[in-house]
């Protein structure tokens, strides 16, 4: 059964944590002991309804005041599909953990007051998922019972934000749904309340949309992790390399090229503990070994020989930016690509992004937290990569302070 990433984004108080303890609720996926939780937790602050929030937020901190500070991983599932759902905090100073918890999603709901309408942390939360190539949106208007149910204001908001994806240079597919999450409203059912709106509730979108994960993963890319040498007389002489594969499968008799040394070769078996396969597919890990003996470690990297990646000692990405402590031009970092480590010093700054996709500012001389900015980097030693619009996977890296060990940005190459 197919499983499905998701993550929740929204301004403070929009109901994410609420919409998520709805769907919960509605496919009895919420243990009994919860259900019970909630209901006596509900009662004693005197609401006439189930507080869902209190299904996701963990934190003694976020259930005493009412907000999600944590990225939270909720996990449920119906006969159609399995879900896995990051529910990331809606506070301005919390904008990383929405690129954490964004940055393995294949879909995202960003979630709307009706009252509020698009606001400028919309904004902030649109750009990071056209940033990190979130190609299935979902809008959801929420606490539509708070306007009565009206039809015109939620046309207006979809307008609203129907504009503000024109401004974006990454065309998603976007749907839009009004929604009482407290009440259920067009969340696993649709709702009579609103009869004006004819499309599919938040369940039925997320158990139909289709993900085509080879429109930003086109190249296979074998990351080695441990070298196997048994040593057993069964496998007296096997020579084998340990890995996860990234972007798109690799067969038994592909040509691959090894990355730093340009050596080339032939996959001469695919191997998954005792069985053997032809062809192994994305995100599966599993041992290859070739036909060739090449001296291949840790860290090295395997391509099919016609599709090589970029190699560079001089990259630029743009970066977001996580640490309290800001970036500065000259600083150095470990950057971290893969199971890679190099150096890294900033060589400049060239701009800093506006999240509502206007003109970017160009006189910013750092880059502070929970910044977006296009930054220029010298490394110690080339590293070989894709472009992140090619390969999401290849084309992404994490700065780390080399004092503090801190993961300092997350980096999204060109």
């Amino acid at each position: 059964m197919q499983v499905l990433k998701i993550a929740t984004a929204g301004s403070v108080d929009d109901g994410k944590s609420t919409l998520i303890g709805r769907l919960l609720y509605d496919t009895n996926s919420l243990p009994s002991d919860k259900l019970d939780a909630i209901r006596e937790s509900s009662l004693r602050k005197g609401f006439d309804y189930l507080d869902f929030s209190l299904a996701t937020d963990g934190l003694v901190a976020e259930r005493e005041q009412g907000i999600t500070i944590d990225v939270a991983h909720i996990y449920f599932s119906t006969p159609k599909r399995r879900f896995i759902i990051a529910d990331a905090p809606g506070h301005v100073e919390f904008t990383r953990n929405m690129v954490t918890g964004a940055s393995n999603a294949q879909v995202s709901i960003i979630l709307i007051d009706a009252r509020k309408g698009v606001v400028e942390q919309t904004f902030r939360h649109f750009y990071i998922n056209s940033l990190l190539r979130i190609k299935n949106l979902m809008v959801v208007v929420n606490k539509m019972d708070l306007v009565g149910f009206d039809k015109q204001r939620f046309l207006d908001i979809k307008k609203a934000f129907e504009t503000l994806a024109e401004k974006a240079g990454y065309q998603q597919q976007i749907s839009y749904v009004p929604i009482s999450a407290l009440h259920g409203d067009n969340v696993a059912t649709l709702s009579d309340k609103m009869p004006w709106y004819t499309g599919d509730t938040v369940l039925d979108l997320l158990e139909s949309i289709q993900v085509d994960l080879t429109d930003i993963n086109r190249q296979a890319r074998f990351a080695v992790q441990h070298v196997i040498r048994p040593k057993t007389n069964e496998f007296h002489d096997f020579r084998g390399f340990a890995g996860k594969l990234t972007g798109a499968p690799l067969s038994v008799g592909d040509e691959i090229t090894v990355l730093p040394s340009l050596n080339r070769s032939r996959i001469k078996e695919i191997r998954f503990y005792k069985d053997t396969f032809e062809t192994a597919n994305p995100g599966s890990s599993f041992v290859l070994s070739i036909e060739d003996e090449i001296n291949i470690s840790r860290g090295d990297m395997m391509v099919k020989s016609s599709e090589l990646p970029i190699q560079g000692k001089q990259i630029s990405a743009k970066v977001c930016w996580m640490d309290t402590q800001p970036l500065l031009v000259g600083k150095t970092f470990s950057l971290q690509h893969g199971v890679n480590r190099v150096m890294a010093k900033v060589d400049a700054l060239e701009s800093v992004y506006k999240t509502d996709f206007s003109a970017a500012d160009t006189s910013q001389t750092h880059l502070n937290l929970n910044e977006i900015g296009q930054v220029r980097l010298k490394l110690s030693k080339p590293i070989f990569y894709d472009a992140y619009a090619e390969n999401k996977f290849n084309g992404a890296f994490i700065l780390i302070d080399n004092q503090s060990h801190f993961t300092s940005g997350v980096g999204l190459l060109d």
